[in-house]
This record gives structure tokens, sequence and C-alpha cells, in this order.
């Protein structure tokens, strides 16, 4: 009797089916919605930290009144004289130096790591950093409030009238958050925000001291009124003052609008980069 031993057959190997990409694109309603979320988290800060508030209460009132006891006297006779030419660039000041708290701001949450606690999250990467842009135009905003408010008290009555009033503030802070941009690139790129808020306020209080804030640029050195004909400050004070004593539009509120367009348009792609490639 003869058995038959049949060869064992061959397993059949199944691959196993690929695994669908995921996709890492974040659909602009829910991108819009995340930078208002993370924007609400930054004012929400200021709850538990008021004292980042400071520099937006404080200093537009001290400054105010304080530049105007000092100056007053000496550049126009009269404290209440003086006051057409010093809210409109107190006003520009105070908005413009609380622009560099973006930067600063930013590079201590990147150094506490709370941009890496965000990439766990399901949100638009972007978002943390529009978010923080965001807030601070409510920062902004609340300074250019109580400097105006601070002027009333001292005596200033606009002759624009209040449309120009609310014109000239909307143009500071637009133009503040276009410079916001180059500080939060600063901060992302910088080594410690020591380090980012000695290089911003470097260059910026100069830039607004020899903007003609508190003094008419006319009465400086030739080379000086060269520089400010290059000086973006120069024509956010000009056309704020022309807005808020007479209801002027001329070609420094143009100049205004058309550098901070330019500015964003130069430094947000690099800002925005800059984050991607850490975040």
């Amino acid at each position: 009797m003869t058995t038959t031993i049949s060869a064992p057959t061959a397993r059949q190997v199944v691959a196993p089916a690929p695994i669908p990409a995921v996709s890492n694109h974040i659909p602009f309603r829910q991108t819009l919605a995340n930078s208002f979320t993370m924007a609400y988290r930054g004012i929400l800060k200021i709850k538990h930290n008021p004292e980042q508030l400071f520099d937006v209460t404080i200093q537009p009132i001290l400054f105010t009144a304080l530049f105007a006891g000092i100056f007053g006297g000496a550049m126009a006779g009269n404290i209440h004289a003086y006051l057409p030419t010093l809210i409109p660039g107190i006003m520009v000041q105070t908005v413009v130096l609380t622009s560099v708290v973006t930067g600063t701001q930013m590079r201590e949450d990147m150094d506490k790591g709370v941009f890496d606690r965000f990439k766990s999250l399901p949100i638009a990467r972007i978002s943390a950093l529009s978010g923080a842009l965001i807030a601070d135009m409510v920062r902004y905003g609340l300074a250019t409030v109580l400097t105006i408010a601070m002027g009333l008290i001292l005596g200033y009555r606009p002759a624009g009238g209040v449309l120009a009033v609310i014109v000239a503030g909307l143009v500071v802070v637009f133009c503040s958050f276009a410079v916001s941009w180059v500080w939060a690139l600063v901060g992302i790129t910088g080594k410690s925000a020591s380090a980012v808020q000695g290089v911003s306020m470097m260059i910026m209080f100069p830039l607004t001291f020899m903007s003609g804030a508190f003094a008419p640029v006319s009465t400086m050195p030739g080379w000086l009124q060269a520089i400010d004909k290059a000086n973006p400050i120069y024509y956010m004070v000009t056309s704020a003052r022309e807005l808020m004593n007479s209801n002027v539009y001329s070609s420094n509120l143009a100049w205004s609008l058309i550098g901070s367009v330019v500015v964003i348009a130069i430094f947000a792609p690099l800002a925005v980069r800059a984050y991607m490639r850490r975040a």
C-alpha cells in the first residue's frame, strides 16, 4: 500500500491595505476660528496678569500729563496751547511702543514651551501667531482711547471733529499692527525676551522722538529732517495731527497707509515662515 503525501501549499500573503494619507491642511474657516480663540486666550491672560496692561493704561496717562507739564510752557507758552501738538504725538508714541510687547511676549511663550504644547492640538499652527497679533490690537485700541481721554481732561479740544479723531485712532492702530509684524519676526528669531526688548526699544525710541511727536520737525537740524523723510513714525504723527486738529486728509495719511501695507507684505510672510519652521 502506497501513501501519497501532498506538498503543503504556499500560504498566500495578503498585502495590508494602504493607510490613507492624513492631510495637514486646515480649512480657512477653522484657521480663522482658531486664531480668534488664541486671541481670546491672549486677552484672558490679562485677567490673571493685570500688570500686562500697565503700558497701555498707566503710560498714556502718566506720559501725557508729564510731557504736557514739562514741555508745554517751553514749546508753546502754556500747556493748553501745546496740547494740539502733544496729544497726536503721544498717542502715536504710546501705541507704537506698545507693539514692541508683541515680540517680547511671543519670545517668552516660546521659551516657556507654550507653543510646543500647541503643536499637539488639532488646530492650525499659524493660529498661535495670528491670535497673539489680534489680541494686541485690543491693547492698541485701549492705549489710543486713554491717550485721547487724558488729553480731553487736560483741556484738549480736537478742531477736526469726532469723526476725524476716530479715523486718526484707527490709522494709528492699523499702522501699529503693521509694525507688530516686524517685532513678531524679531521675537521668533531672537535668543531671549530681554534681547528682543532691548533691540526693539533701541530702534523705536529714536524713531519716535525724532518724528516730531513732541517738537516741530522744522526746528531740527537739516540732516535730521532728511532722515525723518524716511521715518514711518513721522508720517503717522503728521497725519494724526492733521486729522485731529484740521480734519485734513493729506499725502501723509496716504504714505502712512501705503507704508503699513508694504511692511505687512514684507514682514508678515517672513514672520510666518520663521514661525512655521519652529512650530
